[in-house]
């Protein structure tokens, strides 16, 4: 009987991929069409496969399904942005980004939670408890966006960059500001500075290592004996990365980035790949990341809770109207408009002020609250889906627009 329910199980599941599959296709070819992110697309076409809607797609946010798939596929995203950031840009804007991934996360998560305690009448350390839950950006959403898009090189770098680097910044500080709401201990600032140097040392570290690793392996002029199996390397390497800096309690998002980074940038290593090798890499990697974007946004589509999300929709969209309107902007010009070397022009500013879209992160740290029975949890679940759908139907759809507008779009 247990084989026979573990087979119609499996069989569920190659269903709903199936599914997923083939709604993805056309929704990629119907985005390339309409000329907007395919991450759009994906959303709303996982909400109507939905257990909500068509009822074609279910699987529970809080299956381990559903964990691999969004643990890996964001992992993936994001090493295949990090592989396309250049060094000497980095160089020129790494301040910004310092500065931007952790006292804009703080920022982001006072300016919200504030709004919050007055808009929902809950106390004020479930508000913040909101606020910190939706600071970070979300790089699955906008490495995509920027693979799309193109925008000026240190602009999109920038906003990529931060959006790896701040999940660990967000994850300590909505930790932090849990345990003082369940009563379990108190927020101390130099703690959360000291977990927050370890987590991004440990993590740079080891993507930095294994990203050297890598390129040992598939570019090297004598021992790249792994060459023809490129592709696997990265697979295994993407995992080992987050795996390995999780069991070092680091930003396992953070050692995946670094290590695209480093492979990315692996000629200024000395590191070469033939031509066809290079070629048939780029292809597999893009592939790969269409999937695991397809998967992750039409997945995160199919569990909205429409009931609940309606039971705090008109506040909540008032908390996002802020978030994106006063919060970010005012994040952005009191992080950047300072860095003197980087030298940010008003239309950069402006530009970074409207994109910062919520998505799998934020979604990753309201489903654990759910899990761990925190106070206000349905209530930050609920906001937190309605950030995730406005920050992506707005600000993703009008980002070529907004650059274009700014003269930051670089045309093909």
């Amino acid at each position: 009987m247990e084989s026979s329910v573990s087979i119609e199980m499996a069989k569920h599941v190659l269903l709903s991929f199936g599914i997923i599959l083939a709604a993805g296709s056309f929704s990629g070819l119907l985005a390339q069409k309409a000329r907007v992110p395919d991450v759009v697309i994906f959303l709303l076409v996982g909400m109507l496969l939905g257990p909500e809607a068509a009822g074609l797609v279910n699987i529970r946010a809080e299956s381990a399904l559903n964990q691999i798939i969004l643990i890996f596929g964001s992992c993936y995203i994001l090493f295949d942005g990090g592989a396309t950031l250049r060094l000497r840009v980095l160089k020129e804007v790494w301040i910004t980004i310092v500065v931007i991934a952790t006292v804009g996360v703080l920022i982001m998560t006072a300016v919200t939670g504030i709004v919050a305690f007055y808009v929902l009448k809950v106390p004020f350390i479930i508000a913040l408890l909101l606020g910190a839950t939706i600071a970070s950006t979300d790089p699955a959403t906008l490495v995509p966006i920027f693979k799309q898009v193109k925008i000026k090189d240190r602009v999109s770098q920038t906003v990529m960059s931060e959006s790896a680097f701040n999940d660990a910044m967000g994850a300590i500080v909505t930790f932090a500001v849990l345990a003082v709401a369940m009563g379990s201990g108190e927020f101390s600032v130099s703690s959360a500075l000291v977990d927050l140097l370890k987590q991004s040392f440990l993590g740079i570290l080891a993507g930095g290592v294994l990203g050297y690793i890598a390129a040992f392996l598939i570019a090297h002029e004598k021992y790249n004996f792994l060459s023809e199996y490129a592709p696997v390397v990265t697979l295994m390497a993407v995992i080992g990365a987050y795996l390995g800096a999780d069991g070092l309690q680091a930003s396992g998002f953070m050692a995946v980035f670094v290590f695209g980074i480093v492979l990315g940038n692996k000629d200024s290593f000395g590191f070469r790949m033939e031509n066809g090798e290079e070629e048939k890499l780029e292809e597999y990697v893009l592939t790969t990341a269409f999937i695991m974007r397809m998967f992750i946004f039409m997945l995160l589509g199919s569990q909205v809770d429409f009931k609940l999300m309606n039971q705090y929709l008109a506040g909540g969209v008032v908390i996002v109207t802020v978030f994106m309107l006063i919060a970010r902007p005012l994040t952005v010009f009191v992080c950047a408009l300072p860095d003197r070397r980087a030298k940010w022009g008003l239309n950069e500013l402006l530009f970074m002020c409207w994109t910062r879209e919520t998505g799998v992160i934020p979604a990753a740290l309201a489903g654990l609250l759910i899990g761990l029975k925190a106070p206000g949890s349905q209530m930050i679940a609920s906001v937190t889906f309605i950030a995730i759908l406005m920050t992506i139907l707005i600000q993703a759809t009008t980002t070529k627009w907004l650059a274009g507008r700014l003269g930051l779009l670089i045309e093909d």
